[in-house]
Order: structure tokens, then sequence, then C-alpha cells
């Protein structure tokens, strides 16, 4: 990707090198690899704060349950997985060898109909876009067809997490249920347990990520990015001019399920697990508040949003395990008080003016000439 003054202004070009400096460079050269795996975890987030960007900060529709297809990405890939290490090697000591664990606990005698396909790993990469992407796209249609947004959105995206939630738990003959899927080993029989093996995770989740900034900015700059921002700030003047705000909704909610679920399926792949607790409400609320205290209508703001809150996170409740969800809720509330637009706001409205006049007072005046003779002083 040509990187120019079209594609990036001076501020995001910034903001791009930094984020890729610190993420392929200082991050690897100064972590651990258990510190680097667990920024693998918190830039799965980043993926779904993307997503928010594109469908709240810019579309306006504020998803509340954009775990659900975080959940749908994860599982999709821990399928394959946990098929590829339940074979009948591993599985010799089970009532029925060659399938997973928590199918031969509940008296389940042969891999369902729907499993099979994830044999497949090129099957089980399509489904990580589709299964979510077309999930959206009847919640969409359904909704926004409808005219339903706003307030009754987030609540209806709310209570499908909640749903989807009830029923991963209770159908955990074929989900692993509350435990979720465990004991992820390999991946094509590539051990993705060792030390490598999370260093090179790492870096490919790293470079899907700047695969995804990539999109995210390019649709922002198109003529059906400028249409998502006007549309979240008059609606109805978008519809009397012609065009259908249905689907371009439809569009913006979709794009955030796939992002959120390319984001799932590395969780699956650096973690090693997968189960409902990621994909309920309170984990969906979290996803906002990430974006929120990045930047809703920052693509890089939002990633770090991402990064800093989960790191807050770790940090805390290591030390402090009881307080971490007060001092979220603390955080979510000075968000919306004190700096509405975020990390990014803060930056654009007290950092990047210095910046500005830093650049400004180190260019040449106008008629300036090093070899020019200053009025007044004598020739030599």
């Amino acid at each position: 990707m040509i990187i120019n003054s079209r594609f990036f202004n001076r501020s995001e070009l910034m903001g791009f090198i930094a984020l890729a400096a610190v993420l392929f460079v200082i991050l690897p050269l100064t972590l651990d690899v258990f510190r680097l795996n667990l920024v693998a975890k918190y830039l799965t987030y980043a993926f779904v704060a993307l997503g928010l960007v594109l469908c709240w900060g810019y579309g306006g529709i504020l998803s509340l349950g954009q775990g659900v297809f975080f959940g749908l990405g994860g599982y999709c890939m821990a399928m394959f997985l946990k098929l590829e290490a339940s074979s009948v090697e591993n599985t010799k000591i089970q009532s029925t060898p060659g399938i997973p664990d928590f199918m031969d606990w509940n008296q389940i005698t042969s891999l369902p109909l729907f499993w099979q396909p994830f044999h497949s790993l090129t099957f089980t990469i399509l489904a990580i876009i589709l299964v979510p992407g077309l999930f959206a796209l009847i919640i969409g249609t359904a909704m926004f067809k409808r005219r339903v947004g706003g307030t009754y959105f987030a609540i209806i995206t709310q209570a499908v997490a909640a749903i989807l939630t009830i029923l991963i738990v209770g159908q955990q003959g074929y989900t692993g249920g509350i435990n979720g899927m465990t004991d992820l080993r390999t991946l094509k029989g590539w051990d993705i347990r060792p030390d490598h093996a999370k260093v090179i995770l790492y870096f490919v989740e790293v470079v899907l990520l700047f695969a995804c900034i990539g999109i995210a900015q390019f649709i922002r700059l198109t003529k059906l990015g400028r249409i998502l921002v006007a549309m979240r700030e008059q609606e109805d003047r978008v519809r009397f001019s012609g065009y259908s705000v249905a689907n371009f909704k439809i569009f913006a909610f979709c794009m955030a399920a796939v992002f959120a679920a390319i984001g799932g399926a590395m969780f699956a792949l650096n973690v090693g697990f997968m189960s409902p607790s990621f994909v309920g409400i309170v984990p969906s609320i979290e996803m906002v508040i990430y974006t929120a205290v990045g930047g809703r209508m920052s693509i890089f703001g939002a990633v770090w949003g991402a990064i800093l809150v989960n790191f807050a996170k770790t940090s805390l409740s290591e030390s402090f395990p009881q307080l971490w969800l007060f001092g979220l809720g603390a955080l979510f509330i000075a968000v919306v008080l004190a700096f509405p637009n975020g990390l990014s706001g803060l930056w654009a409205d007290y950092v990047q003016p210095r910046i500005d006049r830093l650049f400004a007072s180190r260019k040449p005046k106008p008629g300036w000439n090093d070899n020019s003779v200053a009025d007044g002083a004598p020739a030599e």
C-alpha cells in the first residue's frame, strides 16, 4: 500500500508510523514472550474497536453486542482447532474416540453434521468472515429496513448477546458449555503453544490489524465514508437526497461484524481457548469503552484505546482485583463528561497544534535565501 498525503494526512501519517514502530519494533524487542502474548490478546479487541469506529463513530450506529461477532469468529476458529486436537490418537481413552472431549462427556457418539465442514481450514476461514457477516446482515436488514435505530437498536443488540450466551451455555454437548473450547494445540500440525509460535502469531495478527486499518481508512475516504458521516448528522436529509439509508447502515454494521470476527479468530489462536464469557453483554460494553476512550472518530485512536484500557485492566486487576470494574466505570464517565472525543480528541486539541506550529516555525520564510545579503549588512 502506498502511503501518501491523499491516503493519510500528516497527523494520520505520524499516527501510522508511531503505531507501526511500537507494534513491529519496540514491543517485540522490549517485552518477554508472555507479555507480548498479552499484547496480542489486547490487539484482538482492537479489531472490534476498528469496526465500531466505522459503525458507531462514522455511521452513528451504537452496537452493544459486538461480542456476538467476536464470539462467532472465535468459535469458528476454535472448532477447527478442537477437531484437529481431537484426533483418534489423541482421544483414544474416550468412549467415542475422534470427537471433542466435551461431546464424549455428554454422551454424544458421533460428530454433529454442522461440525464436519470445520475439518477444512479453507472452510473455516470463509466461515470466520461469512457467518458473522450474514448474521449481521440478517439483524441489520430486520432492524434498519424498519427504521429501528438509536437506543432501541443498542438494546436489541444487547439482547442478542444475552441470547447467544445462553444458547452456547445451554448446548454444552455441542459448544463446550460454560467452559468453552479448551486445549487447542495445533494449526495444520503446527504447534501454537511454544514461545516461538506465539511470536509468529503476534506478527501475523499485527499484519492483519494494519490490513484492516487500511480497509477502514479506504472506506472513510471514499464517497461511502462521507455518506456515513452525513447520515449520522442528518439522516433524513440523506434519505431525501435519494440514498438508501438502511443499506448504508447495513453495510457499516456488517463491516464492524467482520472486523470483530477476525479479532475473535485471532483470540482463539493466541489464547488457546474460547468461551461464552467473551460473547455476552459485559464484554460487548467493554469493547465500546475501548473505542470511546481511544476516540470513536479516530481509527488509530481506537487501536490505542483497546491497548491502553486492556493494559490498565491487566495492571489494576493484578494489584486491585476488586476495584477494576469501578475504575472502568469511572473511566467511561470521565470520557463522556471530560473528553467526549477520547484520547484522539485530546491529541487533536492540545498536542497536534503544537506540532503544527513547530513544523511551521521550521519552514523557510517566503523569499528568504541563505545566500542573500541581509538588509543593511555590508557585502563581503
